[in-house]
């Protein structure tokens, strides 16, 4: 791997923002900007991606996501600072004929092959005979990172993420989509610290997921955690007009960039804890940054 073109920002910067809603309950708010670790692979990507792409040692890289998947548009942007193929398995074979929209539009300009499959498969893309066939097909030989990069490693790679918080919060949030961050932040603070997950996508599935990916990242249960699944909002990148108010207002207090998908619903998640007295008075809370606008 090329230092240069992975180079991170780390620690990523911490920075708390003076917000009276928090503040009336003596509560502190934190941001933690993981947004500003790498200008291509932006905060937990970074983290996720990295000890994988060490682990494919410069194979080509088969991976997974929908329509607008920040984690396809991370590893295109990975394999051509790298130099290494990236094909990207895209659910929904209806898009096959479609112009492609500007996520997958800078993907393919990033060098990503593009396959896309019926969702009944893409459903299925775990299964070890779909699997098997996708790579016959696709890229034999090449290194598979599951959906939104979480696995083992993707758990390890973002320990550092709580480690960088120890001592400096009480409470670190972030938004989950297939609950790597949440395991390896929670498995990265310190004993008398605790982690909260807000889903963005509806099932409640991921409890099972995060404790699933730190038995193989750990061995077993690490950190303090919960996930907290009211603020999904109807689903995955669903933006209804209360959580849009509520973005353009935190933009509008603190000149802070809302990312709609994952950010504004942990923003808002930790507005709506704290009005509810969820935390006690001298309470630090952390919201991890995640992505860009």
């Amino acid at each position: 791997m090329t230092p240069e073109a992975l180079a991170p920002r780390l620690p990523s910067p911490l920075e708390e923002v003076t917000d009276e809603r928090f503040a009336r309950h003596g509560v502190r708010l934190l941001l933690k900007r993981d947004d500003l670790i790498h200008p291509a692979l932006v905060g937990n990507k970074w983290r996720k991606l990295v000890p994988n792409l060490r682990a494919a040692a410069g194979r080509p890289v088969l991976t997974f996501g929908g329509a607008y998947s920040n984690h396809l548009r991370a590893t295109a942007a990975a394999g051509r600072l790298l130099g290494f193929p990236t094909i990207g398995v895209v659910r929904g074979d209806e898009l096959a004929g479609r112009p492609l929209n500007d996520s997958l539009a800078r993907c393919a300009a990033d060098g990503m092959r593009l396959h896309f499959v019926d969702r009944a498969t893409y459903r299925r893309k775990s299964d070890p005979e779909v699997l098997a066939g996708l790579l016959g097909l696709l890229a034999p030989g090449a290194y598979v990172v599951p959906e939104g990069g979480s696995n083992s490693l993707a758990a390890q790679g973002c320990t550092e993420l709580g480690a960088e918080l120890r001592g400096s919060t009480d409470v670190a949030a972030v938004a989950c989509g297939t609950g790597g961050t949440l395991a390896g932040l929670a498995a990265g603070l310190g004993p008398a610290q605790r982690a909260i997950g807000v889903p963005v996508l509806k099932g409640g599935f991921l409890a099972g997921e995060v404790d699933a990916l730190q038995r193989a990242a750990f061995g077993g249960p690490r950190g303090t955690w919960t996930l907290d699944d009211r603020f999904h909002f109807g689903g995955y990148a669903r933006v209804p007009p209360e959580l849009e108010a509520f973005a353009r207002d935190f933009e509008d207090r603190h000149g802070v960039g809302v990312e709609r998908v994952y950010v504004a619903k942990v923003l808002f998640a930790l507005h709506a804890l704290t009005q509810e007295g969820s935390f006690t008075p001298g309470t630090t809370l952390t919201a991890v940054i995640t992505g860009r606008p």
